[in-house]
């Protein structure tokens, strides 16, 4: 085995070196086979951004510098993110994420156990002083029914007034510190009631990001997962029609490797918002991965789906990407495939990918229905 040959092995995975153990490859030639089970550059880049957006933390404002850094070296060498020290550290970032959002959670939400006990301590007070002017007044009470005004006098009034005086000053005194901290127990309730709401918002806010793709806007594969089975209750329950739309855009590689990936980002972006513009209330689309995209399209007649797939295609083939001071053409392919007529909605998912893939090798720029019609 020559010096070279062992430069190459040093670097493979664990998993890489047992496998050329394994099987005795002893030649460059034979390596071939096994690195090309690696995965495709522009899949490990689209991959490491969405391993980027899940380090960062999602409620602490807390960032760090060190996330920035690696993920910058990985954006120049994907192939980082098979090195187990790499994978490790990206592991740390991921726990110190969940401990950073937890303790803000937690900091946020203690006020509430505060709260509860500054009440408890006011009220046990108020019921404390309470209790004590209560038996005040009682006593006096039983001594104006004791009194002989004929024997005791007007000593024994007297003395009856200054008692009742020094009772009511006293229950008075009570009351007004009583309402004082009560005052003051109503302020803290306002403010928390306002971190509470701040939370709440920050984490709906927190909840809609996630289900959000950061590039498109449209929804994430896993939210849009979420609304196939609220979609699909919906199907089962009334048969409401759908079609499930499988979107690819053409020459995506070649256009990053013209322009850039900002380019590319624009051009995804674009395309997204083109099609979030134009699905109505009732439907949903997604970002599927990379450059694909799903939707699913409610119909009641054929020429609704129709009009909806010949708008998107009109809007993208008859105008420009703008990138800069560029003007992109760009083109997509697609396959629709129509609920149901399939006995899941996986089945209608597959189908639908696999017209978009005759649509591609048909030559691109098509949408190819289930029926055979092309647009």
């Amino acid at each position: 085995m020559n010096k070279e040959f062992e430069n190459i092995l040093s670097l493979l995975t664990e998993d890489e070196k047992n496998e050329v153990n394994l099987n005795q490859i002893d030649s460059p030639e034979k390596l071939i086979p096994l690195l090309l089970k690696r995965v495709n550059p522009n899949n490990v880049q689209h991959l490491a951004l969405l391993i980027k957006q899940s380090v960062l933390p999602s409620i602490c404002a807390e960032t760090d510098d060190e996330i920035d850094q690696l993920f910058s070296k990985i954006e120049k060498e994907p192939n980082l993110l098979f090195i187990e020290k790499i994978q490790d550290k990206i592991e740390d970032f991921i726990n110190k994420r969940f401990e950073r959002d937890k303790r803000v959670v937690i900091e946020r939400t203690s006020d509430i156990s505060k709260l509860v006990l500054l009440m408890e301590e006011y009220l046990n007070e108020a019921i404390s002083s309470n209790g004590s002017s209560s038996k005040n007044v009682i006593n006096i009470k039983e001594k104006i029914e004791s009194i002989n005004i004929q024997e005791d006098g007007l000593e024994a009034l007297t003395k009856l007034q200054n008692e009742l005086i020094n009772a009511a000053s006293s229950i008075e005194k009570e009351m007004h510190t009583v309402t004082t901290k009560l005052e003051t127990g109503k302020s803290k309730v306002q403010e928390l009631e306002e971190k509470v709401k701040t939370l709440e918002n920050e984490l709906s806010r927190t909840k809609t990001e996630n289900m959000k793709d950061h590039l498109t806007g449209l929804l994430t594969r896993k939210a849009f997962s979420e609304e196939v089975k609220r979609i699909e209750s919906a199907y089962e329950r009334i048969k409401t029609q759908y079609a499930v739309v499988f979107f690819d855009l053409d020459h995506f590689k070649k256009l990053n490797d013209t322009y850039g990936h900002e380019c590319g980002d624009v051009v995804l972006s674009t395309f997204g918002k083109i099609l979030n513009k134009s699905i109505r209330d009732h439907d949903v689309v997604g970002r599927y991965g990379g450059e694909e995209f799903v939707a699913i399209i409610h119909f009641n007649l054929n020429r609704e789906l129709l009009q909806f797939l010949k708008r998107i295609k009109t809007i993208v083939t008859e105008n420009s990407f703008l990138y800069k001071t560029n003007k992109i053409k760009v083109t997509f392919s697609a396959g629709v495939a129509i609920r149901s007529t399939y006995p899941t909605y996986e089945n209608t998912l597959q189908k639908a990918d696999m017209l978009l893939y005759q649509a591609k090798e048909n030559g691109r720029n098509k949408i190819i229905l289930e029926n055979g019609m092309e647009i």
